[in-house]
């Protein structure tokens, strides 16, 4: 087994409290690991102590000389936004290498139309690839991968997964999505309470491993502090009679007893520290056959005349949770934007955004979970906007802040001072507060963590009125969801279950080759370097694919000169052959 880097007591501090300490750990050749963990344990950091970003305050990593590794940015760095997605990936190459960058781009579903694009005007699903062929282009031994998962949709997390599977390298990847976690890692480290926990096992079996080890410690615990307990009444009486008796004997035996009690609390298990709040959703279910009654109408951004798709006909009741789903940009947001503002203006008939292709049910009570978190005004305090939400006397406003996991010291704090995490923990007491008739959902697990998505999922499954959840998390949508609305080619349709969805997408025509099928040669998944006899091959069925694919354009699309170079290129690379 070849070892890639070993680090030994690692402690990174970033201000007086550590974000961990005395890590030890070693990345093998063939480990596919997920590094999961609270929201601010540390797991970004810790990746970018690896690859050199930080210096430890404590420890060292030895990293192997023959292993080249390389790391995966969250976002696109800002001085690439105005360069074409080519020239962003041929700045990490030599000069005269642009073929490798073309291939590269061809590999990972890029067409041909679109290596001149401006990187400023790529999806999240296109920016997430270019990200990765910069990190590849090198064939590096270990990928280190930052949440790469984050805002994408659906196809292009499928996309990841199969790239993923099919890479020969090995990685450390950060991620909150469990279903990508145990699809392709075949270990798991958990970062918590400045330590780390290792499991040779995907991220639920470990999850699971973990909970058991927990009771155990629990157990383990309570066991300890009863003997702790019994040793100190067991002191407290020899020192007693001690003094009662002016007998040494048994005052030498009380200070033997209380240092043998003093070293089973240094040395006792210590258990796990939990979140101080639970993510709870709570709603009154509303007795009728609809809460809201739609008919075919087109779907069009505000202030726009494009149409987006088509809404079909479709009845929302109490018991309902729906989950939209479709590519990023098809339309998802737009609809539940949509809704809502109809909602809102529905009494109001001479209002311009009236739509009256939706009805909704006259006693209907309707909250919103904008992904923006744009409901919360900054400029209020966390009691100021709790209170815009039910009416409530100070002290239930106080409870409930307090139960949500915020120290009564900071209730008067803005909410412009709360990290994403705290916002969203905010407005979802709100919601509960309110108890709607039904909840509209633009991409809740955002702002979660791997335990705040399972609340929210066994939280929605006990709501009792109506969802409509926009989301791309599959446990989410698996777990929690009955209808399933699929936004494919500008048409919403109704499927009874996500796994026809999910063949929906599968069957959708790509680009994406990740098996190397536009090339015959699997190059950028391979950690090992190709000799010059198969990158020129490599380089000629590329030529010979772009040709053609020129050459199959009508007579005014083609371009003429670009086939000449390619023609030359080929009987060059045909003579060397």
């Amino acid at each position: 087994m070849s070892t890639f880097l070993t680090a030994q007591s690692l402690t990174l501090s970033h201000s007086s409290a550590a974000l961990f300490k005395s890590l030890s750990f070693t990345v093998n050749r063939g480990d596919k690991i997920g590094l999961i963990g609270h929201n601010g344990c540390g797991k970004s950091s810790l990746l970018k102590l690896l690859d050199g970003q930080f210096e430890p305050n404590e420890g060292t990593i030895a990293k192997a000389k023959h292993c080249l590794m390389s790391y995966v940015e969250q976002h696109i760095p800002q001085q690439l936004q105005s360069l074409s997605i080519l020239a962003a990936l041929t700045e990490k190459l030599a000069d005269g290498e642009q073929w490798r960058a073309e291939l590269l781009l061809s590999e990972l579903g890029f067409s041909h139309s679109e290596w001149q694009m401006p990187v400023s005007n790529c999806s999240g699903g296109q920016q997430m690839r270019l990200l990765l062929a910069r990190a590849i282009i090198g064939q590096p031994d270990l990928l280190l991968l930052d949440e790469p998962s984050n805002h994408l949709d659906l196809p292009s997390l499928i996309w990841l997964e199969q790239f993923l599977l099919q890479w020969k390298g090995s990685f450390i990847l950060v991620s909150h999505d469990q279903a990508l976690l145990d699809a392709v890692t075949n270990t798991t480290w958990v970062l918590r309470n400045q330590s780390l926990n290792h499991f040779a096992l995907p991220c639920s079996s470990a999850r699971a491993a973990l909970k058991e080890k927990d009771e155990q410690d629990r157990v383990r615990h309570f066991s300890e502090q009863k003997e702790i307990d019994r040793l100190e009444k067991s002191a407290k009486r020899m020192a007693e009679w001690g003094k009662v008796y002016d007998n040494d004997s048994l005052a030498r035996k009380a200070k033997t007893i209380f240092a043998r009690k003093e070293r089973l609390e240094d040395e006792q298990t210590e258990l796990s520290r939990l979140s101080p709040w639970q993510l709870k959703l709570k709603g009154d279910a509303l007795p009728a056959n609809r809460l809201v009654e739609v008919i075919p109408f087109a779907v069009k951004p505000p202030r726009s005349s494009t149409t987006l798709f088509t809404m079909a006909e479709v009845r929302i009741k109490s018991g309902d949770r729906v989950a939209v789903l479709g590519s990023n940009g098809c339309g998802k947001s737009t609809l539940l934007n949509l809704l809502y503002r109809a909602f809102l203006n529905r009494e109001d008939s001479t209002t311009a955004n009236s739509q009256d292709e939706i009805t909704f049910h006259q006693r209907c009570r309707l909250g919103y979970y904008d992904q923006s978190l744009n409901q919360l005004s900054d400029s209020d305090t966390l009691a100021q906007a709790l209170s815009k939400f039910a009416a409530m006397n100070d002290e239930t406003c106080k409870r409930s802040l307090i139960s949500a996991g915020f120290e009564y010291s900071i209730h008067d704090q803005k909410v412009e001072t709360l990290s994403g995490g705290e916002r969203a923990r905010l407005l979802f007491v709100g919601l509960t507060l309110a108890k709607h008739h039904m909840l509209f959902l633009d991409e809740p697990t955002n702002h979660l963590d791997m335990e705040g998505k399972e609340e929210l999922i066994d939280t929605l499954n006990d709501f009792e009125g109506a969802t409509l959840v926009v989301s791309h998390d599959r446990n989410l949508i698996e777990q929690s969801c009955n209808r399933f609305w699929f936004i494919e080619g500008g048409v919403l349709t109704e499927y009874l279950s996500v796994e026809e969805v999910y063949d929906k997408i599968n069957e959708q025509p790509t680009s994406i080759s990740i098996s190397g099928e536009q090339t015959g040669v699997d190059t950028s998944l391979t950690a090992e370097p190709l000799s010059e006899e198969e990158q020129l091959l490599e380089r000629l069925i590329l030529l010979e694919g772009l040709l053609e694919e020129d050459l199959n354009r009508k007579a005014k699309h083609q371009k003429p000169q670009l086939q000449q170079q390619w023609r030359d290129e080929i009987d060059k690379i045909s003579a060397l052959i």
